[in-house]
């Protein structure tokens, strides 16, 4: 990444901080061999694992589950032409542990959508990526 490209390298703290300031992201995944993309309200477990929580019937929750998938997260002024993005990547499961799903119905996330009997879906972040926009000159 060039210095006057206008992008800035975010560490994994950093990452971390901001991807908890936002209610909703990304899940990037494969359905039918094809890349699907759904957002999805989530928070950041203890362990900084992304935590999605969802209908047990979703087509999500069988095309994930097992399997390497990417979440994104971003934030954007157009106003000012500056925000961040943030990725997350890592093997995605589904919470079975009785004990761990109680914890987590005691603490976030919550979902936007009205849920029955919904399960947690846990996101290692096995690798944490991102990247902020300063403003550009002339924006307005």
């Amino acid at each position: 990444m060039f210095q006057t490209d206008g992008f800035r390298a975010l560490d994994r703290r950093e990452c971390l901080r901001l991807l908890a300031k936002v209610p909703v992201g990304r899940v990037v995944y494969t359905r039918q061999a094809l890349p699907a993309v759904l957002p999805i309200n989530f928070s950041l477990d203890t362990d900084a694992s992304v935590l999605l929580y969802t209908s047990p019937a979703s087509d999500l929750v069988h095309a994930i589950d097992g399997v390497v998938v990417a979440f994104e997260a971003d934030e954007f002024d157009a106003a000012t032409r500056s925000g961040w993005s943030v990725v997350v990547t890592g093997r995605a499961t589904r919470v079975t542990d009785p004990a761990e799903h109680e914890r987590l119905s005691q603490t976030d996330p919550s979902s936007w959508m009205p849920l029955r009997d919904a399960v947690f879906v846990r996101i290692e972040s096995e690798m944490v990526t991102g990247r902020e926009l300063g403003g550009t000159p002339g924006a307005q």
